[in-house]
């Protein structure tokens, strides 16, 4: 927002009381605690407190410094809602007795970590159909977390344990991680998406146009357009998950739904003509090794947990947004580590320049393999 009006800079209590005894006549007594001072000091204050009242309005006035509801009434003015939570979901393997059958609505979980506090994390079986254990007395189950958010993310093996109680069955486990589950979009993303909308508006078809459309489906944390990939009318559109990582084929259908249910045919947000093709971005794994100095009383193990969180974070930032990893900035990294004092011989991906991001790639966190 811009530097606030005249009006309402430099609005103090004392600065409105003297404006006020200024209009008094000079012959009047306007000294501290004369009947003329009493009677307008309380009305001075209230002034103040109006002017501050009046700052607030401003602020959440505009996009850039609004938040909350309010950036949600100023986004809605051009079609731009806030994303809600989305579940997580995955598939469970069930051991038990053959031909027991599982019903909708099953619940299984992941234990509670006392360690970390991390609450139990449950999750519910879905479809139609109730699923009936084979001959070996297994099956597999499409699930969803009870819960919306990123807190489904659960890896492999994590969920172990039987919630509803279902005779007959002896075991649960899950061989791959649940994935797709999304916290309710946060006001960075919804100002980045507004922001784009209004500065970058989409027309008839064009590149902006297909980013938007990405970013409003639920989930959707970049996207990336290539033009003609294929020929005249053909675009390719690369999307991340809400994680900055290649999504989950749910996700990748969600779009093309969305987008272009059927090549040419107009039937979904793409003009007709036009052949539209959604994959899932490349990830890139960025491979950092380093010998390093540390601090009397570090660790490697405890420096190497710093650098993987910071080189997270920092991935996160260039996503679809950077044409590079940046040795430098991988420097700057191991160097604001405070368990490190300096290092040598550091390599990011086997060599010391940066790491080229192609059109549709995204850098993840590879191996660190850091000593002392």
């Amino acid at each position: 927002m811009a530097g606030l009006p005249d009006y309402l800079a430099e609005q103090t209590e004392e600065a409105i009381l003297q404006r006020m005894l200024g209009r008094i006549p000079s012959d009047v007594d306007r000294s501290e605690g004369s009947y003329i001072w009493d009677s307008l000091a309380p009305a001075a204050y209230e002034l103040f407190l109006s002017a501050g009242w009046a700052k607030e309005v401003l602020r959440r006035g505009f996009a850039s410094t609004t938040f909350g509801p309010y950036l949600d009434a100023r986004c809605e003015e051009h079609g731009i809602t806030r994303r809600p939570a989305v579940k997580a979901t995955g598939q469970v393997k069930l051991l038990g007795a053959a031909g027991t059958d599982v019903p909708k609505g099953t619940r299984v979980a992941t234990a509670a970590d006392p360690v970390t506090s991390s609450p139990s994390v449950e999750f519910e079986v879905t479809g139609e159909q109730t699923l009936t254990l084979d001959s070996q007395g297994q099956g597999t189950a499409n699930v969803a977390a009870v819960d919306a958010g990123t807190v489904g993310n659960v890896p492999a093996g994590a969920i172990t344990l039987l919630v509803t109680s279902v005779p007959g069955i002896t075991g649960v486990s899950n061989e791959a991680g649940m994935s797709g589950g999304a916290d309710v979009e946060s006001d960075e993303s919804l100002l980045e998406r507004y922001l784009l909308k209004v500065r970058s508006p989409g027309t008839s078809g064009n590149k902006s146009d297909y980013v938007q459309w990405a970013l409003q489906v639920e989930s959707v944390g970049g996207a990336q357009v290539q033009p003609l990939w294929n020929g005249p009318g053909t675009v390719k559109l690369f999307v991340l998950g809400s994680d900055k990582r290649a999504p989950n084929a749910s996700i990748v259908t969600a779009v093309q739904n969305y987008i272009a249910p059927s090549a040419g045919q107009g039937e979904g947000k793409a003009p007709i003509g036009a052949s539209v093709t959604v994959a899932a971005a490349t990830e890139v794994p960025i491979n950092v090794s380093a010998l390093l100095t540390l601090k009397a009383g570090a660790t490697v193990e405890e420096a190497s947990t710093a650098i993987q969180f910071a080189l997270r974070d920092y991935l996160k930032q260039l996503a679809f947004s950077d044409t590079a990893v940046r040795y430098s900035r991988i420097i700057g990294i191991l160097l604001d580590v405070p368990s490190i004092v300096d290092f040598t011989d550091l390599k990011v991906n086997g060599g010391v320049g940066n790491v080229t991001m192609r059109l549709g790639e995204v850098g993840v966190v590879g191996t660190v393999n850091v000593s002392g």
